[in-house]
């Protein structure tokens, strides 16, 4: 009976555990100039990333601006600038989240920085390939993964295969402007 009563008690202890593992992704949909990509963010392990996203996200933030930065086999980066590559006003920084065990791996999301790792605020950009090298370390940050493209990475591999230049000072920079039109909640119940 005692061995029934501890079971129960375990059982009872880790149910919590185990929801709170099984939490649902958050989904959004980007809708650019070039098609659509699909995101599942992943707030379990970056949930102050992932908060800040969404914050931009629900205020509309990233409408008009571009993929200002595009590397073939690497990434494309954008959320920061618009088609004028003018630099737009930002919430504060936040903290690094790179520790989480997600890797920069082909199609995830992670965020951009400086050199400083607690200085991300909303450009982001999502690998082209498995770069790792982009990971944290013990010794050192790296760029925090918050989610990954579940639909449109044919639309991210269109967007890395853009033509580019050097613009207003900066490399990689589209030469037709890819913009992000939107980027929404998708609800549940679609």
């Amino acid at each position: 009976m005692k061995k029934v009563s501890i079971f129960v008690i375990l059982l009872t202890l880790l149910l919590p555990i185990q929801a709170v593992a099984q939490e649902p992704s958050v989904q959004i949909r980007m809708i650019t100039s070039q098609g659509n990509i699909e995101l599942a963010l992943d707030p379990v392990n970056a949930p102050v990333t992932v908060e800040n996203f969404l914050a931009y996200v629900d205020s509309g933030f990233y409408e008009g601006l571009t993929f200002h930065r595009v590397i073939p086999n690497f990434m494309i980066q954008g959320g920061g600038l618009d088609v004028e590559l003018k630099k737009q006003d930002t919430r504060s920084a936040i903290i690094n989240e790179s520790a989480n065990g997600l890797s920069n791996r082909r199609g995830t999301i992670a965020m951009a920085r400086t050199n400083d790792p607690d200085s991300a605020t909303s450009q982001f950009f999502i690998n082209v390939a498995n770069n790792e090298n982009l990971d944290g370390h013990p010794l050192r940050a790296g760029y925090t993964v918050f989610g990954e493209v579940t639909a449109g990475l044919d639309v991210v591999f269109g967007i890395a295969r853009v033509p580019t230049r050097s613009r207003g000072g900066l490399q990689n920079v589209p030469i037709t402007p890819v913009i992000i039109e939107k980027v929404e909640r998708i609800l549940p119940t679609e």
